[in-house]
């Protein structure tokens, strides 16, 4: 499998590594003997997901929103784009900053990264297709987005970064990809962000009610946060300009779920319905048939093993 070694990466930035991808990247690049450069202006990521790494040889935390400028004092060769909100309570709660991050703030990035001849790697979304009406998704599915809808600060921002990286690579020939995640989980993500998977862990082991919004059977494709970067870190290394799409393509039913959570978390937790939100996608599922035969990537960890790993540690952290 492609590694971040097989780039040669000596110094690459992260923008938006305080968040909950952004800083196992930052882990995992510092690990490949790549130094970093973290960029977070701690809008939604958090200070102690980079507490290990602060001591580390190599990295480099500078406190800034990407929208308004991106200086750094090392010219790197690889830019990696992670700055934007991802969780509905956030974006919700920071509309103007999610399309500022998004627009501006892509932009910044692309100029530090044609500018230095690095390449660029965009953090896009499955959420640019939308409530789709195809599934799986792969590459070519233009989508079906609201554009005005109350998901759309974080959809259109994604589309309009997808388009903007674009025509920096036809324009200026800037080295660029595009990688769309699925539905990444695992240590580090907040309780209260909004999201199923912590929504229903925090839920669990307090023993609340889970909240199961609708009737439950929307889905969505589990992709623990460990595959996830290697995935990132192989199209990076690859050269490939994409999109293409990251995550595990194992659907599973947000009422499935939830039961999987109660039993791994030893629960005696009810399942409670509630309201499903406004433009919630039905389905969501990503065809990985170009990143298993460009990359030669594929998950490893399924959403068992991975939800126990997750478990455990918000179980470890509320001890703490």
């Amino acid at each position: 499998m492609t590694t971040a070694l097989s780039g040669n990466w000596e110094h690459a930035v992260v923008t938006g590594g305080g968040g909950f991808v952004g800083s196992h990247l930052c882990a995992a690049l510092l690990a490949a003997g790549t130094d970093v450069t973290c960029v977070d202006d701690f809008s939604t990521g958090r200070p102690e997901n980079l507490t290990p790494l602060l001591d580390r040889p190599g990295f480099t935390l500078i406190r800034a929103n990407v929208a308004e400028g991106l200086g750094v004092d090392r010219p790197p060769d690889l830019v990696l784009h992670f700055a934007s909100p991802a969780s509905p309570a956030d974006y919700l709660r920071l509309p103007l900053h999610t399309l500022e991050t998004g627009s501006l703030g892509t932009r910044n990035a692309l100029r530090l990264a044609h500018r230095t001849g690095a390449r660029f790697l965009l953090a896009s979304t499955s959420e640019v297709y939308g409530d789709p009406q195809q599934n799986p998704q792969d590459e070519r599915y233009w989508g079906h987005v609201n554009p005005v809808g109350p998901r759309s600060v974080y959809d259109e921002a994604k589309r309009f970064g997808e388009a903007l990286t674009t025509a920096h690579a036809d324009a200026e020939g800037t080295d660029t990809a595009i990688v769309r995640l699925f539905n990444t989980y695992g240590p580090r993500m907040r309780g209260h962000d909004g999201r199923a998977v912590p929504t229903f862990v925090r839920q669990a082991l307090a023993g609340e009610p889970l909240t199961v919004t609708g009737d439950g059977n929307q889905t969505r494709s589990l992709c623990y946060v460990d595959d996830t970067v290697s995935g990132i870190l192989a199209a990076a290394a690859h050269g490939m300009r994409g999109p293409v799409n990251i995550g595990n393509p194992a659907e599973i039913t947000m009422l499935e779920l939830a039961r999987l959570i109660i039993d791994l978390a030893g629960s005696r937790s009810e399942i409670r319905f509630i309201d499903r939100p406004t433009d919630d996608p039905a389905v969501r599922c990503p065809d990985i048939t170009l990143a298993r035969d460009k990359l030669q990537w594929e998950p490893r960890v399924d959403a068992t093993d991975g939800l126990r790993r997750t478990i455990d540690w918000f179980r470890a952290t509320a001890d703490r």
